[in-house]
Formats: structure tokens, C-alpha cells, sequence
């Protein structure tokens, strides 16, 4: 296992020498197979919360390696986080787990991605269903005051194996509550809005199961005191593994929803870009 790092350690300034390059601030390792990390943010770089971009390392062969990462941080942010699975051989994150304070990483600064605001129509209830590391993309939108601004509710749903794995959701969410600055950001009324529903698939924990399974059975819905999911009021964004990601859509399509892009807003959206 990689030497864990607190995760408020702060990088010297380091001027960047890679094209796009960017400087690591701090790194996180949660379990032996997902760590976080921040960097600074280029001025140029603007997006709406909820996008991905590609960052990477120079390869072995002196060409850049790239894949795309949802962006974890709020578009308000001054810097940007980002939250990674590591894959033994696998050729970015084999190498990127090992990055320390200081280090640098290649950042394209052109953002784009299905789970934004501006493909959903108006709802009431907002839905973010998300397995491993495709929380990412909710830990923006989640800390996003036009989230709040735009549903009366907002649920967020986290599948993992093992109890460890939802520490980073776990923790963020229940930061936000306490968190000064998005207190004032998006009121605490409005946080008041947010409901987390984890479940594990191998670890013991109060809810255990798939979230698909939950949802076929109803189980989510009595949990949680509502009567189902329907296309007048709900809209739901989607992000996890392809296998999770059809089985998501032929769920919410089977409740009347249906899919939508940022040229037609429609009930829900699904992040195609992240598999893992």
C-alpha cells in the first residue's frame, strides 16, 4: 500500500513544467483501492458542476496518458478534487495512486459531461444513484447551491462492497452539514433537503444490498417514507459501472422516465464516460 498523507497537506509552490500541467495539493488514500487527490485549478478552466475532464501523467514512452475523471469539486472551488479507483496494471492509475504533494499532473482544461443541470427538465425530487468511485461527480453537485435552488428534495443513493468504500461519500456529506462556508453558500434549510442512502453488497452494514435490487423490490422507497419514483415529479442522475448504468436505465425507463442530454432535457441522464 502507498504511504497514506494527511489529507491537509499542502504542496511548496512548484511552477509547472509539463504542458497543462498542475500541482497536487493534497492525497487521500481510503482503502488499498481508492484515494482522492486535489490540485490547483488553471484561471481559464470554468464548468459546470457535475462535468468531467481528462487528466493524466506522461507515459513511459514520453507521450501523455489521459483518461477522463469526473471533477469532484463544486465549480466554485478554488482548486479541484478528484476521487480514483487504483488498478494494479492499470496504465494511469498504477502509476497516479503513487502521486504525493508537489508532484504534477497533466490537466486538459476542456470540460464536458451528460450529469449537469441543464439536461434535466424541472422536477421536485432529485435522485443521484452512484456505485464505487461514480460518486465523484455527485461530490460536486452536491456541494452546487443551484442543486438545492432548483428541487424541493434531493436523495442520494451509494452502492459499494465493502463499508470501507463509502467512506469518502459518508464523510463529505456529513462535512457539508458542519461546513461554514456551504452553510452560507447554499443555507442550512436548503441542506436540510438532503438524504443519504448507502447500502454494501459484501460488508455487513444497516442496509445491505444492490440499489438496484432495492429499487426493483421497493425497498428504497419504504425506507425512505416515499410512495415510487414518477416522471411528473423525479429526475435522476446515473453513474456507475456499464452493467449498473443499463440496469439504472431500464429501472427508470420501466418507472416512465425518460433519458435526457444537454440539447434535450428530459427526466434522467447517465454519465457514459466513467466505467469503474
Amino acid at each position: 500500500m502507498t504511504e497514506q498523507r494527511p489529507v491537509n497537506e499542502i504542496a511548496a509552490t512548484k511552477a509547472p513544467t509539463l504542458p497543462d500541467a498542475q500541482t497536487v495539493t493534497a492525497v487521500r488514500h481510503f482503502t488499498d483501492r481508492l484515494f482522492s487527490f486535489r490540485c490547483t485549478r488553471p484561471q481559464s478552466l470554468r464548468f459546470r458542476s457535475g462535468e468531467f475532464v481528462m487528466i493524466g501523467l506522461m507515459g513511459d514512452n514520453g507521450k501523455p496518458l489521459l483518461r477522463a475523471y469526473s471533477i469532484a469539486s463544486p465549480s466554485w472551488d478554488e482548486e479541484l478534487e478528484f476521487y480514483s479507483i487504483k488498478v494494479p496494471d492499470g496504465p494511469l492509475t498504477s502509476k497516479l495512486q503513487h502521486i504525493r504533494p508537489g508532484d504534477q499532473i497533466i490537466l486538459r482544461p476542456k470540460p464536458v459531461g451528460t450529469l449537469v443541470h441543464d439536461a434535466l427538465l424541472p422536477g421536485k425530487r432529485l435522485w443521484f444513484f452512484a456505485t464505487g468511485t461514480g460518486f465523484a461527480p455527485f461530490a460536486s453537485l452536491l456541494r452546487d447551491p443551484e442543486t438545492y435552488e432548483r428541487f424541493d428534495e434531493v436523495i442520494v443513493t451509494h452502492t459499494c462492497r465493502e463499508v470501507a468504500e463509502l467512506t469518502y461519500g459518508r464523510e463529505l456529506i456529513e462535512a457539508m452539514r458542519s461546513d461554514e462556508l456551504l452553510v452560507e453558500l447554499i443555507g442550512a434549510e436548503n441542506l436540510a433537503k438532503l438524504r443519504y442512502y448507502p447500502t454494501t453488497t459484501r460488508d455487513q452494514s444497516p442496509r445491505m444490498g444492490r440499489i438496484t435490487d432495492l429499487l426493483k423490490d421497493g425497498t428504497v422507497f419504504r425506507d425512505l417514507g416515499i410512495d415510487g419514483i414518477r416522471p411528473e415529479t423525479d429526475r435522476a442522475m446515473v453513474c456507475g459501472s456499464l452493467g449498473f448504468n443499463l440496469d439504472l436505465k431500464a429501472i427508470l425507463e420501466g418507472f416512465g422516465l425518460r433519458e435526457g442530454a444537454n440539447s434535450d432535457p428530459a427526466e434522467y441522464v447517465v454519465e457514459k464516460a466513467f466505467v469503474g
